[in-house]
C-alpha cells in the first residue's frame, strides 16, 4: 500500500525525523491560510502517488500567501502527468504547503527489502546524488551508492550508520544526526511493516542541519491487519478502480496494459500464464489469482473485474484443480458467464481433479467456451481469438 507524501512526513515526524513545517490543503483558500501561518516562502506540492511531480508542473514556489493561493488554484484539479503515472496522468485533489528551505546539498537515503541475497534482507542505501532517481544513479554512477545489509537477528548497528555517513562525506556533527535518523527509520520500517522507505532528497541546509524534504513509504499489504492506523491512510482515489474492486472481493489483481484477460488459481501459475501469452504474441491485460478455494461467487466477482476493463477482448482461464476441483470451477464459470451475460470469447484450460467432468460441463453449457488441453495451446488459442 502507498501513502501520500504529507502522510509519510507525519510518520517521520512521529519517529523523530526532521521535516519542514507544513500542512495539506484541498482548496486555494486553505492554501492561502496555511501560507499565512507559515509566514514566509513556501513550496506548493501536488499530492499524488507518483514521482516526477515537479517536471509535470505539480510543484510551485510561492513568496506570499497570494502566490500560494494562485499556485494551489493552478495545481488542484489538474490531471498531472509524470513518468510514473502513464499518459493518462492522475487528478490532483490535495496539495502540501511547506516552508521553503535553503539547501546546501541533497542526499539520498532508503531502506528496502532485498530478495537477491538468497534470503530476504533489509538493506540501507545512501548516496551523495540526492534528488535523482536511484535507478539512474545506479546505472550511471554506481560508485556513489553506499549499501549496508542489515541482518534480521543483529539489527542495525552504529558501525553501519558510520559507514553510510562517511560515504556521504558528512562532518562529525552531521554524522551524529544522520545516525539518529537512520536508526529511527529502521525502527519505523520494522514497527509499521514497511516494504520501502525512501527519503529523496535528504537535504543539508545552509545551516548544516539534515532535513527530509521528500519521502516515499510503501507498506506490506500482508502486515496491514496489524496496523489499522496505517490502513486508514489508504486513498482509493489514487488506486485503479478495478484494483479497488478486487481488494473488496478478496481477489489478487493487478491491471496491465494488454488485451487478454487472465483468470488463474495460484500466483506462480498466473505468472507463467502471462509469460506464455507474451510468447504466443499477445499481451496480458492483468494478473488475477482467484486462490485455491474460490467459490462460484468469487469466480463471478473475478469475471466482473476482468470484463470491466474495456481493453480486454478475450479471456484465458487457467485452473489447476487440486483443492479447487475442476467440476466446481466449471460450475462457477458457467454461473458467472450466465449472470453477467459474457460476450467475450473465453479459452479454458483445466487440469487436475475431476477434469473430464469439468470439460464436459463447459462443452455442454452452450456458452462461448473454447477448451484447451495444454497451457501453451490455451495461450495460442486466446491470442488467435483476438482476430
Amino acid at each position: 500500500m502507498k501513502i501520500h507524501e504529507y502522510q509519510a512526513k507525519e510518520l517521520l515526524e512521529n519517529y523523530g525525523i526532521p521535516v519542514p513545517r507544513g500542512a495539506v490543503a484541498t482548496t486555494p483558500d486553505e492554501a492561502r491560510g496555511i501560507a499565512v501561518r507559515i509566514a514566509g516562502r513556501v513550496v506548493v506540492k501536488a499530492q499524488i502517488h507518483a514521482g516526477g511531480r515537479g517536471k509535470g508542473g505539480g510543484v510551485k514556489p510561492a513568496a506570499s500567501p497570494e502566490e500560494a493561493f494562485e499556485a494551489a488554484r493552478a495545481i488542484l484539479g489538474m490531471q498531472l502527468v509524470t513518468h510514473q503515472t502513464g499518459p493518462e496522468g492522475k487528478k490532483v485533489r490535495k496539495v502540501l504547503l511547506e516552508e521553503a528551505s535553503s539547501i546546501r546539498k541533497e542526499l539520498y537515503l532508503s531502506l528496502v527489502v532485498d530478495r537477491s541475497r538468497g534470503r530476504e534482507c533489509l538493506v540501507a542505501m545512501a548516496s551523495e546524488a540526492g534528488g535523482m532517481d536511484i535507478e539512474q544513479v545506479a546505472a550511471t554512477h554506481p560508485g556513489k551508492i553506499v549499501r549496508c545489509a542489515i541482518h534480521p537477528a543483529a539489527g542495525f548497528s552504529p558501525f553501519q550508520a558510520r559507514k553510510l555517513a562517511v560515504g556521504l562525506g558528512l562532518d562529525a556533527e552531521q554524522r551524529k544526526a544522520f545516525g539518529e535518523i537512520v536508526r529511527n527509520l529502521y525502527r519505523l520500517f520494522l514497527e509499521k511493516d514497511c516494504s520501502l522507505l525512501e527519503i529523496n532528497p535528504l537535504a543539508i541546509t545552509e545551516g548544516g542541519k539534515l532535513l527530509a524534504l521528500d519521502t516515499k513509504i510503501n507498506f506490506d499489504d500482508d502486515g496491514l491487519p496489524r496496523h489499522p492506523e496505517i490502513r486508514q491512510l489508504r486513498d482509493p482515489d489514487e488506486e485503479d478502480p478495478l484494483e479497488v474492486m478486487a481488494k473488496n472481493a478478496n481477489v489478487n489483481y493487478i491491471k496491465l496494459d494488454g488485451n487478454v484477460g487472465c483468470m488463474v488459481n495460484g500466483a506462480g501459475l498466473a505468472m507463467t500464464t502471462m509469460d506464455l501469452i507474451k510468447m504466443a504474441g499477445g499481451e496480458p491485460a492483468n494478473f488475477l489469482d482467484v486462490g485455491g478455494g474460490a467459490s462460484p461467487e468469487q469466480i463471478e466477482k473475478a469475471f466482473r473485474i476482468i470484463t470491466s476493463d474495456p481493453n480486454v477482448r478475450c479471456i484465458l482461464i487457467n485452473i489447476f484443480g487440486g483443492i479447487l476441483r475442476c467440476d466446481r470451477v466449471s460450475a462457477g464459470l458457467i454461473q458467472a458467464a450466465g449472470n453477467i451475460e459474457a460476450k467475450l470469447p473465453m479459452v479454458v484450460r483445466l487440469q487436475g481433479t475431476n477434469v473430464e467432468e469439468g470439460r464436459r460441463m463447459l462443452q455442454e453449457s452452450g456458452l462461448r467456451f473454447t477448451v484447451a488441453d495444454g497451457l501453451y495451446e490455451a495461450a495460442q488459442k486466446a491470442v488467435a481469438l483476438l482476430g
